[in-house]
Parts: structure tokens; sequence; C-alpha cells
């Protein structure tokens, strides 16, 4: 059966909130969409797009990223966040590395083929994706909109290009934090622990720690895993702040001092 363009349209916003408070919204995307698109795939893009804008603005809800070189501790610090605060949901990505021992699928990463993984792209599942190392890793929209709407604050583990991707989506609720490592021979000992008899991964890994911490400037806050728990709860004061509205103030020429120190 064939369905009109304003049709469809009527379905998708069907499915918002009823309190009117988008509705001048609606009704401007709705005459846009009547009057513009003329392909039913055109018109499911754009229900997506409304849904991630209604859902980004019920807040307080927001997306939460934790980036760092390879080895800085952004893994760790995630799980901890999740684990201690019952109202933080990690966002699980789509990989199509091996997995590593003890990794779970469906709990640490959901692995998956290159051609699974192409078909996810091919249908604009993904918020953001980047291959890394030779591997592709991607956030899927649709749970994380899942954990907004349920006034879930969502915590994703990703780098610099996802990061930069997650950035030019209006209206997501960000806070963003880029770990560094206090200083390199920490961070080779927790290449070594990691990639043990590895030595082609670990030298791989250190190469491309100098083009990653370059990327320190595009977040709003930067944070030396020095010691884990201390880093973890500078953390959680910092969100429980952004929660609040707040901003907190960083010294950005210490920042600027300990990178330099990094990369000489």
């Amino acid at each position: 059966q064939e369905v009109k363009e304003g049709d469809l349209v009527d379905v998708c916003l069907s499915h918002f909130d009823h309190d009117n408070k988008r509705l001048h919204y609606k009704l401007e995307m709705y005459d846009k969409a009547k009057n513009t698109l003329s392909a039913t795939t055109e018109v499911l893009s754009l229900y997506i797009d409304l849904n991630i804008r209604k859902v980004a603005e019920i807040e307080k809800e927001k997306i939460i990223i934790i980036s760092s070189p390879s080895g800085a501790g952004k893994t760790t610090l995630t799980k901890k966040l999740a684990k201690n605060n019952p109202n933080f949901q990690i966002s699980i990505s789509h990989t199509t590395r091996k997995p590593r021992p003890n990794e779970i699928n469906g709990k640490d990463y959901y692995f998956v083929d290159q051609t699974k993984f192409d078909s996810l792209i091919k249908r604009n599942s993904f918020f953001e994706y980047a291959n890394i190392f030779d591997n592709y890793y991607g956030t899927l929209k649709e749970p994380v909109l899942k954990f907004l709407s349920a006034g879930k604050d969502v915590l994703f583990d990703i780098d610099w290009q996802g990061t930069q991707q997650l950035k030019q989506i209006d209206n997501l609720a960000l806070v963003t934090f880029f770990i560094l490592p206090p200083n390199i021979q920490v961070l080779k000992e927790r290449l070594l622990n990691r990639h043990k008899g590895q030595e082609k991964t670990i030298e791989q890994r250190m190469k491309k720690f100098n083009e990653e911490i370059y990327h320190w400037k595009e977040y709003n806050y930067v944070v030396v895993n020095d010691d884990l728990e201390d880093c973890y709860n500078n953390i959680l004061n910092i969100i429980s702040s952004e929660k609040k509205g707040i901003n907190q103030k960083q010294n950005t020429n210490e920042i600027k001092k300990i990178v330099k120190k990094l990369i000489e």
C-alpha cells in the first residue's frame, strides 16, 4: 500500500510527547517535510533527527564522553563510573576487532564482522564510528536514545574521532573528558600489561600517542590519571557540577605544561 509523504510524517510525529512544548517546532518541520521530501527513507531520517532533538531536550540527562590515548585508562574509568553510580549507563560500542581475553560479547563490546558493520553504516544506525588501529568502532543511536528517555546519563568510551562527530549533532548535552597519563613510563607499563608479548602492538600505540594527545583542546575537561581513585572522584565531581549547570574552570597553562612533558 502506498504511503503518502504527509501521512508518514503524521505517524512519525504521533510518537512524540503530547504536552505541546515542542508543538511549534513539530509544525515547522511538518510543513518542511510535506513541501520538500519525496522519499519514504528521507521522511524516516527526518523522524530520527526529530527524535534525537526531542530526547536530548528532556534534559538534564547528559552524554558523558571519556576519551584518552590508548592505555591512559578511559575504559577502566568508564566502567568504574557505571558500577558505582546507578544513574550512569555505558553505551556499548560495536567493533570489528577480535575479543581480548575475558571480554564478553554484549557486555564489553558487540563484536561483529566487517559486513555487519558496513550494513549498519549504510542504514545510518550510528551516532559515530571510526577506524582505530585497523578496526572499526561505532555507537548505535537507538540504545542511547532509550537510555536518555529513561532518565539515564550515558557514558561513551570513545576516541577523539567519535567525539568530533557527536559535537556536530545539535542539542546533544555533552560533557567531554580527555584523560592523560601522569608520564610516558606509566603509559608504557600499562600497555605492556595489557598487550604482553605483543611488541608490535605496543609500538604502534606509543607512536599514535603524539597524534592523539594533541586533541585535548577539543574537550571540556582534561584530567590526569595518576591515581585511579583521585581521577574518578575528580570526574564525578565535575559531572555533578555540570548537572547543576555549573562549569568548572581548569588551569589551561598547567595542562599545556603536562602535555609538553608527555611529548618531549
